[in-house]
């Protein structure tokens, strides 16, 4: 029994990790091939270290409130090099106003992020009745119906630009954030859904005897910590890496599958001939699955083609502390949608993991693009670093030059689940049902996180198990 894997990222690298597990604990033995179309494994997940600074090419972390990330550093023998975010990632802040308001109840209540009137129209959505129409909503209609458009627009937009890029108009709520949608649907609203869930938690205790303080409960909240390695990100997929056992192609990129006498056969660059294997697992994005599943099933490729990607540009600056005549103290800031800025945000990321910076230096990445912006991430690098420069300096009240720049980026970013996605992950069900032994993994159809990734992966590999 052959298994081949198209994409060799956190998604590609867990899943063959997984799979592996899961016939060795049936007692069930499979040849893998893992085909990734670049030198190297690891994919969006790349660290870059220079003069003592550490930049994420990609994502920065995962949360430590969801058990399979963790469980998998700890089957790696990686997990004592975890590296918790610092206290000062708790606060979060909104550019708005001209100003940087800080994310929290105090700042809520007191605050300028939103006028008396939004503040109150938050309040009044414990009133707004259920929507009973089965249609997909998208964010921004969901948002303004149950809390009005300022809590839209210095709330939940810069929320989304932040986790997918994407523009709220076009992103579908039931998609992209299924626990806000469920809130509506279960309990009647969203302020009805966590009195509701408290309850529920509670009546929990109450059974299992546990009190408020018992540890187990979770001491990193409902929301988690952001955690990463001591060295980088990539800490991860490099012991996947190591850990794979299997034939791996680098510089292999997939070009066509077809199914032949019952077999898929896959064709790829650098390979003299095509690959015939039982199963075939897709864990590359869905813009390059949908050009080599084109000759298996022109409809599949089709609705590959309907998940959009935005494209993104990162731009990481070091600075000395002594230059910056400002303590970064917290996680860093989203901008409003209603500013007139050209900047999504910016990460502290020196503030929120010890090791990112040299003693002294304090380190940034500031995030461009999106969504509602395709252009500037494609600006030259000269004028991409002065935009970036002059936007923190508005933003931040900046006033030092950096002693180091650098620019990562992204064509096609993040996949958005823009309205609609629900029915195409129900076509691609389909089509699995329809080819035995094709599978889809990756963050393009149920989750854009890395905690997502692991979980798909695992999901992936029971299915594949249950058919070897």
């Amino acid at each position: 029994m052959r298994i081949t894997i198209a994409g060799a990222g956190i998604s590609g690298l867990s899943l063959a990790y997984a799979i592996r597990e899961k016939l060795g604990g049936a007692g069930k033995e499979a040849e893998i091939f893992l085909l990734e179309s670049e030198g190297r494994v690891g994919g969006k997940i790349r660290t870059h270290h220079e003069n003592g600074y550490i930049m994420e090419w990609g994502p920065n972390g995962f949360l430590n409130n969801k058990p399979d990330t963790l469980a998998l550093t700890r089957k790696l023998g990686i997990d004592d090099l975890l590296l918790p975010s610092n206290d000062a990632a708790r606060k979060r802040y909104i550019y708005s106003g001209g100003r940087l308001n800080q994310l929290s109840p105090a700042g809520f209540l007191l605050g300028g992020l939103l006028s008396w009137r939004g503040k109150f129209r938050i309040l009044k959505e414990y009133t707004i009745p259920r929507c009973t129409e089965e249609t997909d909503e998208s964010l921004a209609d969901f948002v303004r119906r149950r809390l009005g458009k300022e809590a839209l627009d210095r709330l939940i937009a810069p929320m989304a630009m932040g986790v997918y890029g994407g523009d709220p108009e076009r992103m579908s709520i039931r998609s992209c954030f299924p626990a806000i949608y469920n809130l509506e649907q279960e309990y009647g609203g969203l302020f009805k859904g966590m009195f509701g869930k408290m309850k529920e938690k509670r009546r929990a205790r109450t059974v299992s005897g546990k009190s408020e303080a018992d540890p187990s409960a979770g001491p990193a909240g409902p929301g988690g910590v952001l955690t990463t390695f001591r060295g980088g990100l990539d800490v991860l997929t490099d012991a996947l890496g190591k850990a794979f056992k299997g034939k791996l192609f680098l510089n292999a990129t997939v070009t066509a599958v077809r199914v032949t006498g019952g077999k898929f056969e896959v064709s790829a660059e650098g390979i003299d001939s095509p690959l015939e294997t039982d199963i075939f697992i897709s864990a590359t994005p869905a813009h390059a699955a949908k050009d080599f599943l084109a000759p298996l099933d022109p409809q599949i490729s089709e609705t590959l083609s309907e998940i959009e990607y935005v494209p993104m540009s990162v731009v990481g600056m070091g600075f000395r502390k002594t230059e910056l005549h400002s303590e970064l103290d917290g996680f860093g800031f989203l901008v409003a949608a209603d500013e007139a800025r050209k900047i999504i945000g910016c990460l502290w990321d020196s503030s929120v993991f010890t090791d990112r910076a040299p003693e002294g230096r304090a380190s940034v990445r500031a995030m461009l693009g999106g969504g509602r912006d395709i252009k500037t991430p494609f600006l030259p690098d000269r004028e991409l670093s002065e935009l970036t420069l002059e936007e923190l300096k508005i933003t931040m009240a900046l006033k030092a030059a950096p002693e180091l720049t650098r620019i990562f980026r992204h064509e096609k970013a993040i996949p958005m689940y823009t309205l609609g996605h629900s029915d195409r992950l129900s076509r691609l069900d389909y089509a699995e049902g329809k080819y035995p032994g094709l599978f889809f993994s990756g963050n393009a159809y149920r989750g854009v996180g890395l905690n997502d990734c692991v979980k798909e992966s695992y999901s992936v590999a029971e299915k594949v198990a249950r058919i070897i």
